[in-house]
């Protein structure tokens, strides 16, 4: 069966099987962490199954947590570590493509093998039988194929979600999606609209934090961004017909995605930054395209895709900002002071992350005017350096003077305070030696003056 093929495990897991068979039970490591380690890859998770049924794994092990009791999985933990066990089963009908309304436990690893999704994720393993391998998953291994267990429209019915998966796990390994399979994916794509936000994100995040974030091209072939992204399939169906321009900006957009580094927030800026352009296209009498306003709406749809998709406030703030700000400073002839007050709105802590963006922006364009792209990006972080080298206040908490210095003046707080504070910084931004207190002091002496006779 693959008696050659000899998996290291860790101890614990060891220990597991070696229970599960001294009580009499067949016991094996499934699933993930076993395609990983024929890959040659380190397994994030140990899973395991066995034909001991849930009670009697929590017999067997002193500590254990009920993480899935109705659908067999008993955690058992070592230490600190947990290891999910679950019983080999059969499931029963899916009504809603996303879990089985009832499973049935069963002592056959055949029949437990057959429900999973893809052949690579089918395989099990011990030390005493080998490698358990009922479905050809070293053969589509060694072919470097996703392919469903058994038919392909059943895998997919069962759970839609496999549908995104086969993409993920094709862009995780860069692995090519089998014919069959990828027939039955696009003629089932549109129930992927039944699977919450939650497990989609979870998807998508892990296909676009990948390797080979190119697949995503893929998933437009095959129907599901139409489904889970129709934000892509617009950017897909928009050309760039201008000499900065080598791809559509579904395409152009792919290649950024590849060029930045593998952070959430610069992956999904990447995916979002040019989100806007299929709105904001316009085309001249010569036939050029132009793209005015498309940070604008890209931060638009950027918070809207991200609050679909469920995603934590603190991404979709940093996605929103660097979005936003995705195209500053391209013309070249920005002066410091203005750069300077960019940096204030802003916030000059995201500007390390938006030279990645411009980065890769550029390494994602034609080569028509890419040296002087490149040369306006050094001249942005040279300005970025000098103002840090120098000191220069940024931020009203950057100010000589605060809130305490103005109401000892006899300004009370409220928006009066407010406004001059914003109006003192403002004035410091453009002569950033003026950020003294005994400056900023009479300055808001004459604008408490100014304010008292209006």
């Amino acid at each position: 069966m693959g008696n050659d093929i000899k998996i290291e495990m860790p101890q614990n897991v060891i220990y597991i099987l070696e229970q599960l068979n001294e009580a009499g039970y067949e016991a094996y490591a499934v699933g993930g962490c076993v395609r990983d380690s024929v890959l040659g890859r380190t397994p994030k998770d140990w899973d395991i199954t066995t034909s001991a049924k849930p009670e009697e794994v929590k017999e067997i092990f002193r500590r254990t947590v009920d993480t899935g009791i109705k659908h067999g999985t008993v955690t058992v933990m070592l230490k600190s570590e947990g290891y999910e066990v679950t019983t080999f089963r059969i499931d029963g009908k899916y009504s809603d493509h996303r879990r089985p309304e009832s499973v049935e436990f069963t002592s056959d690893l055949s029949e437990d093998l057959l429900r999973r999704d893809f052949t690579i994720n089918a395989m099990a393993y011990n030390d005493k039988d080998g490698l358990i391998d009922l479905y050809d998953g070293i053969g589509d291994i060694k072919r470097r194929v996703i392919r469903c267990v058994g038919n392909p429209d059943e895998r997919f019915d069962e759970d839609a979600l496999r549908i995104m998966r086969a993409v993920r796990f094709a862009a995780e390994l860069d692995f090519e999606i089998d014919e069959a399979t990828r027939i039955a994916a696009e003629n089932h794509a549109p129930e992927l609209s039944a699977v919450s936000a939650e497990r989609i994100e979870t998807e998508l995040t892990k296909l676009i934090m990948s390797d080979h974030p190119e697949k995503l091209l893929d998933a437009y072939r095959m129907g599901i961004t139409k489904i889970i992204l129709p934000e892509f399939d617009a950017m897909a169906e928009t050309p760039q017909n201008t000499p900065y321009h080598l791809y559509d900006v579904a395409g152009h957009t792919v290649e950024v995605i590849r060029n930045v580094p593998k952070t959430k927030v610069l992956r999904y800026t990447a995916l979002l930054h040019d989100s806007g352009k299929p709105e904001c296209r316009t085309t001249d009498a010569s036939g050029r395209d132009h793209f005015k306003g498309h940070g604008v709406a890209s931060e638009r749809i950027a918070e809207q895709v991200l609050r679909r998709l469920k995603m934590d406030n603190d991404t979709i703030r940093d996605v929103k900002k660097l979005v936003y700000w995705h195209d500053y400073g391209i013309k070249g002839d920005i002066r410091l002071t203005t750069f300077r007050k960019g940096m204030s709105q802003m916030g000059i802590e995201y500007f390390d992350r938006l030279v990645d963006i411009k980065r890769a922006d550029i390494e994602g364009q034609s080569d028509y005017g890419r040296q002087e792209s490149l040369d306006t990006l050094s001249k942005l972080i040279e300005m970025k350096e000098k103002i840090v080298a120098d000191g220069d206040c940024l931020s009203i908490k950057d100010l000589a003077i605060n809130g305490g210095d103005l109401k000892e003046l006899g300004i009370k707080p409220g928006p009066e305070m407010g406004e001059i504070l914003k109006t003192l910084l403002a004035e410091v931004l453009g002569h950033p030696s003026n950020n003294q207190k005994e400056i900023l002091l009479k300055r808001a002496a004459q604008l408490m003056k100014g304010i008292s006779e209006e």
